[in-house]
């Protein structure tokens, strides 16, 4: 009896239960910037580490918003400027802990768009009209000389939706896209006028970010989190993962496998797409921060503001 009850006190003393052992809630649109937390999901790599993580695509931008403030999503793979949105017309406290990618967004337009003065009098379709492509749209736009008013702003929803709504409603002439589902318009005789940062510059697309009290009751879960998902992105990153890491796209987005290729090609493409080891780009993030405050009014706020990279540089250096 005495050598048991020491086996369980070593083996309680060993295995503490916390919190953390709880499922970890994991949000995001889908594309090629889920193939990092794919990757990591279907090498064990969060299980490895302790964790359980359960992925959600959300349908819109406000939907998720509203799942971390409510606490339903533990961390968003999103927009950051969905987090700029929430720390300052909210007033929630919520923190970007990492980067993600460029958007990799294009201006999608109808076959008989063939410039930029054609969308007047049309309608374009966004997630949501304060949110970041919405705002990348109406600066291509006016930078082409077509401006807010000579055209029609629609809600959609997420990408899928806005694709959708391309095909089925030949008012909607325009909308922001990223792969795979630029690639599917294109195959379906859309065409684009310009990816954004050819238009605009640098641009933070996605990101990491969660709310701070979260994070600071959850720093070794995050960090974890963040270690898997950095070598999940590795893995997929290298030409002999490839194959497999379309695979694994194309299940969890339920989509073809040689369009989940093309969509990774093109988010590995030199110079553009997703950053390597998701790091954020502090440039990028300014021209973020400067087109949010451009489109609502005001001015841009330090990055500092919006950010804690002390979780990602752990997780870095632990690697």
């Amino acid at each position: 009896m005495i050598a048991l009850l020491s086996l369980y006190a070593a083996v309680s003393l060993a295995s503490p239960v916390h919190a953390d052992t709880a499922p970890l809630r994991v949000s995001m649109f889908s594309g090629p910037q889920d193939l990092a937390v794919f990757s990591a999901l279907d090498q064990g790599l969060y299980a490895k580490r302790g964790l359980a993580v359960e992925v959600s695509l959300t349908p819109s931008s406000q939907g998720l918003r509203d799942g971390i403030a409510n606490g339903s999503v533990d961390i968003a793979s999103s927009g950051v400027d969905n987090a700029v949105y929430m720390v300052d017309a909210a007033k929630a406290d919520v923190v970007i802990v990492a980067g993600g990618d460029d958007g990799m967004t294009d201006l999608i337009v109808r076959p008989e768009v063939h410039a930029y003065e054609d969308l007047r009098g049309r309608t374009v379709l966004v997630d949501a009209p304060n949110t970041a492509y919405a705002f990348q749209l109406y600066k291509m736009l006016e930078l082409n000389g077509v401006k807010r008013g000579e055209y029609t702003v629609v809600p959609k929803g997420g990408t899928p939706q806005r694709l959708a709504g391309l095909k089925e409603d030949s008012v909607s002439a325009a909308t922001m896209l990223f792969p795979p589902w630029s690639i599917l318009a294109e195959q379906a005789g859309f065409h684009s006028l310009g990816r954004a940062v050819e238009v605009l510059g640098p641009y933070q697309g996605t990101g990491i970010w969660v709310r701070r009290d979260w994070a600071e009751g959850h720093a070794e879960t995050l960090v974890k989190y963040l270690r898997a998902t950095i070598e999940g992105l590795r893995w997929a990153r290298e030409p002999a993962s490839r194959a497999a890491a379309a695979s694994i796209l194309a299940r969890h987005l339920k989509i073809e496998e040689d369009l989940a290729a093309a969509a990774i090609e093109r988010a590995f493409a030199p110079g553009q797409g997703l950053a390597v080891d998701a790091r954020l780009d502090l440039d990028a993030f300014r021209n973020t921060l400067k087109l949010r405050a451009e489109m609502e009014g005001g001015e841009p706020q330090p990055p500092e503001k919006y950010l804690d990279l002390s979780y990602y540089d752990r997780a870095l250096n632990g690697l």
